[in-house]
């Protein structure tokens, strides 16, 4: 099929990849503002396994054509049988230029693939912009970050929101390659599936902070998060998928589907007191280390070092978008505390947005050089890499022999026999007196 892909988020990159990889004439028109020169730079899309070299490999075979806007754009409009959107929410405004041009182009029955964060019910007023000369389909970008190649060609699930069959049947074509073990497509109305999309991360995200909440009250009552977890996991109503208690979840498409949910309460005139205590819970997660680390020293920070393992907002990523680790650095720097940060990935993105700072050092090679001259470690982001430290070594490098786990990926006990105080999230363990 000749596929139209247009926008410069991680799902068009992928969509590109994909489609092309299976077969498909592909012509990818990124976004103005974030053309292929810039994209074949950036951090987040190099980290990510396997997705550059395949658009490398399909721009030498020839199935995949990149295209710059306004160089060969009315080329690429011309003849094509499906248009794929994958555009930013703030982009949402500039879709009708091209949708009308394509209107005009298109000998008619042209397919518009939704898979951009656009508010509930724009794929129909997308439809509108093609002049009756094609159909909107609504198809929620349900990438994970990290794994973006394989959560494209081996997915769990595809929410399509369709009210054409003609329609239905040109997207099934589309993406059969990947729809061979099981049927993973769940067609129900337009509106439905971009509301479908968002509430699935509400949930995710009411369960993350649930969590968050009974692992502070267990703090406050001296027991081990850990028992709680794994009795609530136990429970076959409940399951054990995202009762990680930790310090804060960011991410661009996580928080951004949060905010996006936030507004289609407010646009329908209903206020949501449990979202608002949701995304609040998060906030406040996000300085729990720097909380602990107060209490431990009793607010005497000012002029300590600390070290600080992890930057991005979760593994396998380089990007920081709403990340813990931004708020941390504030609040430390607030009270004159020196962060010397390690990451494997997220150290350009982490530059780029705080700067130079006076109290910051960053490293990506040695993770034990950061805990050089550090009172105490802030494990973050729970990179592989971090999951089984030398501890000695480590231990020699803590001046205070503090250790605070901000994923609970230790074993307190473990922790505290290698003569470590621990404060994890909900967990904490001493080392026993010599």
């Amino acid at each position: 099929m000749r596929v139209l892909i247009h926008g410069s988020e991680l799902a068009a990159a992928t969509a590109a990849a994909a489609l092309s990889w299976v077969g498909h004439r592909v012509t990818w028109l990124p976004h103005a503002a974030t053309p292929w020169a810039t994209l074949a730079r950036a951090d987040w899309l190099r980290r990510e396994p396997r997705l550059l070299l395949q658009l490398e490999e399909a721009q030498a075979s020839g199935s995949l054509r990149l295209v710059e806007e306004g160089a060969t754009a009315a080329e690429c409009l011309a003849d094509q049988e499906v248009v794929w959107l994958s555009l930013s929410p703030e982009q949402r405004g500039e879709v009708a230029p091209l949708l009308s041009r394509l209107a005009k182009a298109s000998p008619g029955d042209l397919v518009l693939v939704n898979n951009s964060t656009f508010p509930v019910g724009e794929t129909e007023r997308l439809e509108t912009l093609l002049e009756g000369r094609g159909h909107a389909v609504a198809l929620p970008d349900l990438i994970e970050e990290g794994r973006a190649w394989d959560t494209f060609t081996r997915p769990g699930r595809w929410l399509l929101g369709c009210d054409d069959a003609g329609a239905e049947a040109r997207v099934r074509e589309l993406l059969r390659a990947f729809n061979r073990r099981s049927e993973v497509f769940q067609r129900m109305p337009r509106r439905a599936a971009e509301l479908t999309k968002l509430a699935i991360n509400g949930m995710l995200a009411t369960r993350i902070s649930y969590m968050n909440e009974i692992a502070g009250l267990a703090d406050s009552l001296g027991v081990d998060v850990e028992f709680v977890r794994q009795g609530m996991g136990s429970d076959s109503r409940i399951g054990y998928e995202y009762l990680y208690p930790g310090c804060g979840f960011g991410g661009p498409n996580f928080s951004r589907d949060l905010m996006r949910l936030a507004d289609v309460q407010s646009a329908s005139g209903r206020r949501s007191a449990l979202l608002e205590q949701v995304l609040d819970i998060n906030e406040h997660k996000k300085e729990t280390l720097f909380r602990k680390l107060w209490s431990h020293f009793h607010g005497r920070l000012e002029g300590r070092t600390v070290a600080i393992w992890g930057a991005a907002f979760k593994p396998g990523t380089a990007r920081i978008d709403h990340a813990p680790v931004l708020t941390l650095l504030r609040s430390l720097w607030a009270q004159g505390v020196r962060v010397r940060l390690h990451d494997p990935s997220a150290i350009p993105a982490l530059l780029a947005e705080v700067g130079e700072h006076p109290l910051l050092e960053v490293f990506d090679g040695d993770p034990y050089v950061a805990c050089e001259g550090a009172c105490a470690l802030m494990l973050v982001t729970e990179w592989k890499a971090y999951w089984n430290p030398d501890w000695p070594k480590l231990s020699a490098r803590l001046g205070d022999k503090l250790l605070l786990d901000g994923r609970n990926i230790y074993d307190p006990a473990w922790v505290a026999a290698q003569g470590l105080h621990y404060r994890g999230i909900g967990r904490r363990a001493d080392p026993l007196p010599a």
